[in-house]
């Protein structure tokens, strides 16, 4: 090592380069620290595959340039060593997000059986993380089909039930993607999905992304015969979705409309009451102004089905919510939508008292 004395002698070694050449020199290129630390996951180090967690969170760049570690990310998913599975499931998750090629790529290499297994783990935190991982998985039109097959919506389901806060959130979310192949419909009716739905909707914000998926998962499966009286044996069941018709975010209310239209359709006699019993006539009334085309479609559509009864009614009832509601598909539509809607609105709370109160009273017993 040189002496103070020579580096301060203002000579400089003819073979040593300039100091930023020298940095230069002694720092690795990204491309080659890439390489070695997918080495370093494929030597089995935990370590590794956090870091590879770390530089795939919010970098699209690094999820494309860390794919070749995929193979040994899911190869080191079936350790039994609880942080080495944790880690690399983590790490195949940010490798995943808004990557579709990497969502190919991970089911190709036979990550839904240590995945389907996690789901089953008595660890919550890993139930949680393999949820989340098959949200985003299923997300792909092409993985979707391969997810389908592999047994794991009972499994979504379980975790419906039984799983933590987020886990619920995310297993709807998972179960609405695999929903969006017709044939999954019926596996997902098959295991009993309803209880949990509502339960997690009840608990749910309603302007939020859960609500949202509920009811377009409860829109999806009322279509079948057993479902909506699946859905009207649960307490609260219907005032549930009324809710998020009142207070959702515009996609939500588009399904909850679209929920409570589809199962009025399938038996208009025996749910046409209990709709109207659980309020819903204000949302829908607004709905058909300020909602989405769909919505405002959907709300029409509902509208009419609920203006005539083939029973007769109360005498109470003769000149209030029924000569409103029959009027509201010839009325709504034309000049001066949102006045009319407004004027209706007013003359139903004022007219109709008693079934507000009632409907105030339901709301405060679910409370």
């Amino acid at each position: 090592m040189e002496s103070p004395e020579a580096c301060s002698s203002g000579e400089a070694s003819p073979a040593s380069p300039p100091p930023l050449a020298a940095a230069a020199a002694e720092r690795p290129s990204e491309a080659a620290a890439l390489r070695a630390l997918v080495d370093r996951v494929r030597a089995g180090e935990v370590d590794a595959a956090r870091e590879v967690r770390r530089l795939t969170r919010a970098s699209a760049r690094h999820r494309r340039k860390l794919a070749a570690a995929v193979d040994p990310l899911v190869a080191m998913l079936r350790s039994p060593a609880p942080e080495a599975g944790e880690a690399a499931l983590l790490a195949l998750l940010n490798l995943a997000v808004r990557d579709e090629r990497n969502k190919t790529k991970i089911v190709d290499a036979g990550a839904l059986e240590p995945l389907l297994g996690y789901l089953q783990s008595s660890d919550p935190n890993l139930q949680e993380y393999a949820t989340a991982a098959l949200v985003t998985l299923s997300a792909s039109s092409t993985t979707k089909p391969i997810i389908s097959a592999s047994g794991v919506i009972p499994l979504l389901v379980e975790v419906l039930k039984e799983g933590n806060h987020q886990g619920k959130n995310d297993a709807v979310m998972a179960l609405y993607n695999l929903s969006t192949i017709t044939d999954n419909l019926q596996a997902i009716l098959s295991v009993q999905p309803i209880p949990p739905l509502i339960k997690l909707l009840k608990g749910s914000k309603k302007s939020s992304k859960t609500a949202d998926k509920c009811c377009a998962l409860l829109e999806s499966l009322l279509a079948f015969n057993q479902c909506p009286l699946a859905l009207t044996s649960e307490e609260g069941g219907v005032l549930a979705i009324v809710e998020v018709l009142e207070e959702g975010s515009l996609q939500g209310r588009e399904h909850a409309v679209g929920a409570l239209l589809t199962m009025c359709e399938s038996d208009r006699s025996k749910y046409r009451d209990l709709i109207l019993n659980e309020g819903a006539i204000p949302g829908l009334l607004e709905l058909t102004v300020h909602g989405t085309p769909k919505s405002r479609m959907k709300a029409h559509v509902l509208l009419d089905l609920l203006r005539d009864s083939p029973y007769s009614r109360p005498k109470l009832q003769a000149d209030t919510l029924e000569n409103i509601v029959t009027n509201i598909a010839s009325q709504i539509d034309g000049e001066d939508r949102g006045g009319k809607a407004k004027k209706m609105l007013a003359e139903m709370v004022k007219v109709s008292m008693e079934q507000s109160l009632r409907h105030l009273q339901r709301r405060a017993s679910f409370a």
